[in-house]
């Protein structure tokens, strides 16, 4: 079975993980995905790295909470969030949200669901080199309010 959750520092392949999520699964009729990269400007700076820490076990035990609460939330059939840490370059990829489900309104949300939940309480710190040096990026008030759509408050992790 593959696994919900994956902190790594390696790069994924989109293809690969999408088709084992669905896994010969005949109920799916719906694929919805995200994939999250470094950009190379912040806060109207240029970034030239970005470097992502957290604690691990503690931080897969969030996401799987998160993906939990997706599953109680909407009509999904399975979940995979993978998300990379260490060093990484502009246009590297960070994060993946897959979700399937029989149609795509629930795999829309359900992935939105997940992505407004992991910026905001996934135990992660990140930290850009900029022209001017190193410094840790804060929590956006835009991303508390969009899991403040959901009915959910932010804890910021």
């Amino acid at each position: 079975m593959l696994a919900r959750v994956a902190v790594q520092t390696e790069d994924f392949d989109l293809s690969t993980e999408i088709a084992a999520l669905r896994a010969s699964d005949k109920r799916v009729g719906a694929v919805c995905s995200f994939v999250g990269t470094v950009r190379d400007r912040n806060a109207g700076d240029q970034v030239a790295t970005l470097e992502l820490e957290h604690y691990p076990g503690m931080t897969e035990k969030a996401i799987e909470a998160m993906i939990d609460a997706a599953m109680a939330r909407f009509d999904i059939f399975a979940a995979r969030v993978i998300h990379r840490v260490g060093l990484l370059q502009p246009l590297d990829q960070i994060v993946l949200v897959a979700v399937t489900s029989a149609h795509r309104g629930e795999s829309f949300q359900a992935c939105e669901f997940l992505m407004d939940y992991l910026k905001t309480q996934a135990p992660f710190w990140k930290k850009e080199e900029t022209p001017a040096g190193a410094r840790w990026v804060d929590a956006r008030v835009s991303d508390d309010a969009a899991l403040a759509r959901w009915g959910l408050q932010a804890t910021n992790a």
